[in-house]
């Protein structure tokens, strides 16, 4: 019912051209933004969240900057860097940066973040961030030397995205509990208020430095509120109550594109989509996924060229390879599953079911459609799979606990445009790793540690061929995210699938 109306509303504003009330961002130089994720917490090493990497890139700066368009690594608040071997970076920082305090950033600061987030006594919530790093010594008030536990080639990529450098001081003092609602960093934008779970609000930081690649922040204030719902996040934009969301339904989207003070825009991520099997019968429950031709048969019965253009639709392209093309070591030369529904019925005969079985599809509410268009597909060749939806956390915990044969999810590698941030996050033997295959394993740990890149290369690939041979994952497309906003926003959105509103400007 909700649904009907928000669409009887939508198609009444476009008759009418417009939205009924003018759009106040631009006039009060506030930016309103919205997710349906809560943020629960604006320390970012306890936060897993989307939503706590958009707000981190606000608040916070780190040591290296990553190009949202080039991926190139640039300076932040190290001024410059040197490798002096493969386990052992030397960091020049910027002088004359300062927290949001008044705190002087220096030296102590970059030490005191690195030691306590690696120290694993002290929780961080990602530890595969954090758990590279043997220790940081101080080398003058300007200058840290980072040591590594071992060779890690994908330092930099860390460095430039989830490892924000806080405030000694304040940080040491206060502590997470504080810091997570009272954040200080040396970022382009403040906190000025924070209810955690409904609203933050951000002003410009009127002393940020010059020369930050981030460049200098435009609108003067920028308020983030939380909407669980869809329609309602879309009734507020179309109101002028929130003058920026995201992730709308590719329904929904081709409705308010038509609307004259709306702007849509659809732009590719580097999330995937993925299909993941119970490969090695962890729970002992002997699903049928445990075959490898019954995993092969699922994977040609559906067809995704047609699921992408008839139900995901956007930017999205197919994907073949078990991470986002652009992530480093990532290789498309992969075994292919293209749609054969004859192929996947002569598999399943071969496999013993010759007229299919009934399984559970896992997944979440937002993935739903998609889900039941991937079950129309198995119907057709004998397998009668029934979609099961979870909360996240709910659904994170049976898979660890591995009791799911079947789940469909998503994967953003938190933005970090390596390999070792998605193939090695589900295939080296942790609590997601569905396969447990120990030539995986060790291919992963040789491309992980490595620091020669053509070695990186080698096994990697290994790895992704292995994985789409035993078809331990099916890669499905990439995440097209759909993007709509006030035409008097100046907003470009990024793969990274974050969106830096901090170089958002007014037109």
């Amino acid at each position: 019912m909700r649904r009907l109306v928000c669409t009887i509303l939508l198609l009444s504003l476009v008759a009418m051209g417009g939205a009924p009330a003018a759009f106040a961002g631009k006039a009060n130089d506030t930016l309103t933004f919205t997710f349906d994720e809560e943020l629960v917490t604006a320390d970012q090493y306890f936060d897993t969240s989307r939503a706590g990497v958009v707000v981190a890139g606000l608040i916070y700066d780190t040591l290296i900057y990553r190009d949202p368009k080039t991926f190139d690594y640039k300076p932040l608040l190290a001024a410059s860097y040197t490798f002096l071997d493969n386990k052992t970076i030397d960091f020049e920082l910027r002088k004359g940066v300062k927290f949001h305090n008044g705190e002087e950033f220096d030296a102590d600061d970059v030490v005191y973040t690195l030691n306590w987030v690696s120290d694993p006594k002290n929780g961080v919530k990602t530890q595969r961030a954090v758990n590279w790093i043997e220790r940081a010594e101080k080398l003058g008030k300007y200058k840290v030397r980072l040591i590594m536990k071992r060779p890690f080639p994908a330092a930099l990529e860390y460095l430039a995205g989830p490892l924000p450098i806080y405030p000694k001081d304040y940080y040491s003092k206060v502590g997470s509990p504080v810091m997570g609602v009272k954040p200080v960093g040396t970022g382009p934008y403040k906190v000025v208020e924070m209810e955690p779970g409904s609203k933050t609000v951000f002003v410009k930081n009127q002393e940020y430095f010059k020369g930050s690649p981030k460049g200098q922040p435009s609108i003067g204030k920028i308020v983030f509120r939380t909407i669980p719902e869809q329609n309602t996040r879309i009734v507020e934009l179309m109101s002028g109550g929130v003058d920026w969301i995201w992730r709308v339904n590719i329904d929904q989207a081709d409705k308010l594109a038509k609307m004259p003070k709306i702007q849509m825009v659809s732009c590719q991520t580097m999330r995937i989509w993925y299909l993941q099997f119970d490969a090695c019968n962890r729970a002992k429950k002997n699903p049928p996924t445990t075959k490898l031709k019954v995993r092969q048969a699922i994977c040609y019965a559906i067809d995704r060229p047609t699921l992408v253009k008839t139900l995901v639709k956007g930017g999205s392209k197919l994907v073949n390879a078990a991470c986002f093309p652009t992530q480093f070591g990532c290789t498309n030369d992969v075994k292919k599953y293209n749609y054969d529904p004859a192929k996947a019925k002569a598999l399943l005969k071969e496999a013993g079911y010759p007229n299919g079985f009934e399984i559970e599809i896992y997944t979440l509410s937002r993935y739903q459609q998609v889900v039941e268009g991937i079950a129309g597909y198995l119907k057709a060749v004998g397998i009668k799979a029934s979609p099961n939806i979870l909360t996240y956390t709910a659904l994170r915990e049976k898979i660890r606990a591995g009791v799911i044969p079947i789940d469909v999810l998503t994967w953003g590698s938190y933005s970090l445009n390596d390999v070792s941030a998605s193939t090695s996050n589900f295939f080296k033997g942790s609590g997601d790793d569905t396969a447990r295959d120990p030539e995986v394993i060790k291919w992963l740990e040789i491309a992980d540690t490595s620091v020669d890149p053509e070695v990186r290369k080698a096994n990697y690939k290994k790895a992704l061929q292995r994985i789409a041979e035993q078809a331990y994952w099916f890669p499905l497309w990439s995440y097209s995210t759909n993007y709509a906003f006030t035409k008097d926003l100046d907003f470009t959105p990024t793969e990274d699938e974050i969106p830096h509103f901090f170089n958002a400007k007014w037109k």
